[in-house]
């Protein structure tokens, strides 16, 4: 792992505490379009110094992450490995023309981390906006803006999250990003994974193919290409405007490194002709580690992304890596049987113990999950364990029934067993997973037994977004795709809406009555300039199931 430069020289003043979700709201507003104007000055997408944008992540009650990336001769380009170190100044004020300074500080920007830096800044006061610039080699960078999380024994009123998955360049325009960034009432943004994609180009486009170029040409795989990679992803002017005006909390999925990667390989990775499965993966997460707003504990193989973000007394977040620690998928056929195989994991120990022990200690009234893989049993067709144990034996499949997709929970269903049963045994209720991964929009309660819904008992709700380009069922049939949506509702009856054709987002309300999540999908993602559509937006009350609501939140 290459060093992550550290903050020296910091200075922090007192901050007056401001109201979480201090917010300039459009009149009347239920969704703030792309005429709504920020006090931000746009993000800086080309040439200059910060070429690659600011931003900022991981916001706590008294700090939050800032980073951005400086370009200090044309030579110094992102994976060259070149260039000389310079200095760079950041600056938080509690105002866009810097007059009140909360902190500051500087850092030294070197090859060694591909001429990135990243301070966690500490000492402001909770619940406040904040804005913040770096300066480095007589240049000033774009003012941005993040905010920090609320006291711990606050109780907000609510709480707004952007939620985004799968962002492949190569298959359209990021106008998800251009619309999120056009609001003025989130708090922040939760990335589930697939911020990039490793293939090469040409190798993996949208419906009509390729819509822009992959850099570099070839697929990922050292520590120069993904540096590259990161690069290129960060010159997208939707991508850098939206860091620029909320800060991100991030989880990787697979393609940050590659294609269903587990802690021993990926599905995409050839050791005979692209090397060690291991030293791939270092450089992926050196690069991602880089080049992304986040908080990370450890270093090298013991570096560590899956974490906590605490918002008053209203909600929790736990962020999970489901890709380090899990064993490779079951296949299909004989191997199906390894799906239900209890020494296999999709989290490793360590992360279940602290998952299952943090949802039961939470002294919050929602526990949120961000979960890069769908949790939901989604099984053809669903069954009674107890009763047809003979006869999935014999035909060697899953006890459950036949899984569609081992690369999610239902490839690890002990351990997804496991963390169902910790759940109601230590009665947490409230629960509610963030997903995405597969392309498409879901929502589902999440029964301990499919076969026995909806009589039976249920561990929480799950909200799986779509993805902002990648390639959706839909467009791989290249066919409307409702009819599939409408069978798999059919035979898994926890699944209250299935969507597979649409690219976009959602929009998360959490609010001590009920968490709404609001489905959003481009017109078209080959258009930069695409118009967005709300699709529909369901409910889970506290203490409830899932819901249809009738509008968006507002």
């Amino acid at each position: 792992m290459g060093s992550v430069v550290v903050a020296e020289n910091v200075v922090v003043s007192d901050s007056s505490v401001g109201p979480f979700g201090r917010r300039t709201l459009l009149k009347g507003g239920a969704v703030a379009t792309a005429t709504a104007l920020l006090t931000v000055a746009p993000a800086r997408a080309a040439g200059g110094v910060f070429r690659h944008g600011v931003a900022s992540g991981d916001p706590l009650p008294g700090g939050v992450i800032l980073w951005t990336r400086i370009t200090v001769s044309e030579e110094a380009a992102p994976g060259s490995g070149v260039g000389e170190s310079a200095s760079v100044r950041w600056e938080v004020a509690e105002d866009e023309g810097f007059g009140s300074v909360a902190a500051s500080g500087n850092l030294t920007a070197t090859e060694a981390s591909d001429h990135t830096v990243k301070v966690d800044v500490t000492g402001l006061a909770p619940g406040t906006v904040y804005f913040y610039r770096f300066t480095a080699l007589g240049e000033t960078s774009a003012v941005a803006r993040t905010r920090t999380a609320p006291a711990i024994s606050d109780s907000p009123e609510r709480l707004r999250l952007g939620i985004v998955s799968c962002a492949n360049w190569e298959a359209g325009y990021f106008g998800a990003y251009r619309h999120l960034a056009a609001r003025t009432d989130l708090d922040a943004i939760v990335h589930l994974g697939d911020y990039i994609y490793e293939y090469g180009r040409g190798k993996y486009g949208g419906r009509n193919g390729t819509v822009r170029p992959h850099e570099p040409a070839n697929e990922t795989v050292s520590l120069a290409d993904y540096r590259i990679r990161h690069a290129q992803y960060k010159t997208d002017p939707d991508l850098l405007n939206l860091h620029a005006r909320q800060p991100f909390i991030c989880t990787w999925d697979d393609h940050e490194s590659a294609d269903n990667s587990w802690s021993g390989g990926a599905n995409n990775h050839d050791p005979a002709t692209e090397g060690d499965w291991q030293d791939r993966r270092a450089a992926s997460t050196q690069a991602y580690l880089e080049w992304m707003p986040v908080r990370a504990q450890g270093s090298g193989a013991d570096v560590q992304i899956y974490r906590r973000l605490r918002f008053g007394t209203l909600a929790e977040l736990s962020m999970l890596d489901l890709r380090s620690y899990r064993d490779q998928e079951a296949k299909p056929g004989a191997g199906w049987r390894e799906a239900d195989n209890p020494a296999r994991t999709i989290t490793g120990k360590g992360q279940m113990d602290w998952l299952t022990a943090g949802l039961a200690s939470a002294p919050v009234r929602w526990k949120l999950v961000g979960n890069s893989v769908m949790i939901a049993p989604l099984v053809f067709p669903p069954l009674e364990p107890a009763t047809t144990a003979a006869i999935t034996t014999a035909l060697g499949v899953p006890q459950s029934g036949l899984t569609v997709n081992g690369d999610q929970w239902d490839g690890y269903t002990a351990d997804r067993q496991r963390l169902f049963r910790a759940i109601t045994e230590q009665q947490v209720s409230d629960v509610v997973f963030l997903t995405g991964d597969i392309h498409s929009s879901w929502a589902a309660d999440l029964p301990i037994d499919t076969a026995n819904y909806p009589a039976g008992p249920t561990a929480g709700a799950e909200f799986v977004v779509p993805s902002i380009t990648s390639t959706s069922i839909g467009d791989m049939l290249k066919l409307n795709s409702a009819p599939i949506a409408e069978s798999i509702k059919g035979v898994n009856r926890h699944f209250r809406y299935v969507e597979l054709d649409s690219h976009g987002y959602g929009v998360l309300e959490v609010t001590p009555e009920q968490t709404q999540m609001d489905w959003f999908y481009l017109i078209d993602v080959t258009d930069p300039n695409s118009a967005v559509r709300h699709a529909t937006s369901l409910a889970v009350r506290s203490g409830g199931r899932l819901e249809p609501r009738p509008a968006p939140v507002s």
